[in-house]
């Protein structure tokens, strides 16, 4: 039997070098998680440490009598270990089809179908359940649903610590906000704006470019009102820097761009044209939590090169799935500001935080 050690950052990754170097007959026969060493004891690096073989050799002849007591128990051991470890060897097999094929043991039933529910990419819900899996087989025992959403809770926080959470930092005066049609942008702009008045005591103002939709700006001009805070309609770059101008006494300014479609980079770079975004501002991509990932993706992709620094997602009260939140965040590495969840001005918008987030992704679990 040819045997060979591979190390990678998660089961997924090993595997699939095992298939590569060995082939799909391989047969795993160890598994466990190891760390780096690391510096001074600290900062140490986990990682899988598989042991992976198959036989390379053609079936001797025929063994003579004093052989036949060792080969026999030669080929006990084997079938020892291929017994023992048989339900890891799917796993190399399980490559070339779709990764949600793999028959994870059924105690892993409950949350795998809710994080499907949930529409979280596959990758993730993989990571997570080959996580678990290993952990039953180090422990050598069953882990019940309590002790699974603690321990996805962990692993998807792990991937989501390297991006930032929370609303408006009131570092920086003006806050650009971006975003599609029918979003609820100028919906959510005066949530976030009664926020800094009611509870931060802050003295702000409207500038809107979206000159394209008489109804935006009169929505605008509403909260403006209830708010007794000045708005200017700005045309062109000139027009903006005179409304920044006449806004020097307040402490944050919201810019309401142009709900276009941003699909069409036209629009995009016509609204890099008319802001400044090197001028002391603070921007947010606003999106719909009931717009297909794809369709978010596209829109993502088309402001690539403004400095945004967090997602808002409106309408969680209309859908029955968060999982693309999370997907978006961590294939953009980009953070969360806000969520809404309904029409009522303040509200209806929460600051965002990791715990909250995952609570929401993981609420109404149980078993099938």
């Amino acid at each position: 039997m040819k045997m060979k050690k591979y190390t990678a950052d998660t089961m997924p990754e090993a595997m699939k070098l095992v298939r590569k170097e060995l082939g799909e007959e391989a047969v795993i026969l160890n598994s466990k998680v190891a760390y780096s060493k690391g510096f001074l004891g600290m900062f140490k690096k986990k990682f899988i440490e598989v042991l992976a073989g198959i036989d390379t050799f053609d079936p001797p002849p025929a063994p003579a009598e004093k052989e036949t007591v060792q080969m026999v128990h030669s080929n006990k051991a084997t079938d020892e270990i291929k017994k023992e470890l048989e339900d890891l060897k799917h796993m190399v097999k399980s490559i070339q089809r779709p990764q949600m094929d793999v028959n994870y043991p059924d105690e892993l039933s409950a949350l795998i179908h809710h994080l499907k529910e949930q529409e979280l990419a596959e990758e993730l819900i993989t990571t997570v359940s080959d996580e678990l899996f290993m952990h039953m087989k180090e422990n050598n025992k069953k882990i019940d649903l309590e002790e699974q959403i603690t321990n996805t809770k962990k692993l998807l926080s792990s991937l989501l610590d390297q991006v930032p959470f929370g609303g408006i930092t009131y570092s920086k005066k003006y806050i650009n906000v971006l975003g599609p049609t029918g979003v609820g942008k100028t919906t959510t702009i005066a949530k976030m704006a009664a926020r800094a008045v009611l509870e931060k005591k802050k003295k702000v103002g409207f500038i809107t470019t979206d000159t394209y939709r008489i109804a935006a700006i009169e929505q605008l001009k509403t909260y403006a009102g209830l708010l007794q805070a000045p708005i200017e309609i700005v045309y062109n770059e000139k027009d903006l820097q005179d409304a920044m101008k006449s806004f020097e006494s307040l402490d944050i300014v919201f810019i309401d761009t142009a709900g276009r479609n941003y699909k069409e980079t036209k629009f995009v770079e016509d609204l890099q044209k008319l802001i400044d975004l090197k001028e002391n501002t603070e921007s947010f991509l606003v999106l719909s939590s009931t717009s297909k990932q794809k369709d978010m993706e596209v829109i993502i992709e088309q402001f690539k090169d403004f400095p945004i620094e967090k997602y808002v997602f409106t309408k969680l009260d209309e859908t029955n799935s968060i999982g693309s939140i999370i997907n978006l965040m961590v294939k953009y590495k980009k953070g969360l500001a806000y969520y809404t969840d309904g029409q009522e001005v303040p509200e209806d918008i929460v600051e965002a935080n990791q715990n909250e987030l995952l609570n929401l992704l993981l609420k109404g679990i149980r078993y099938e």
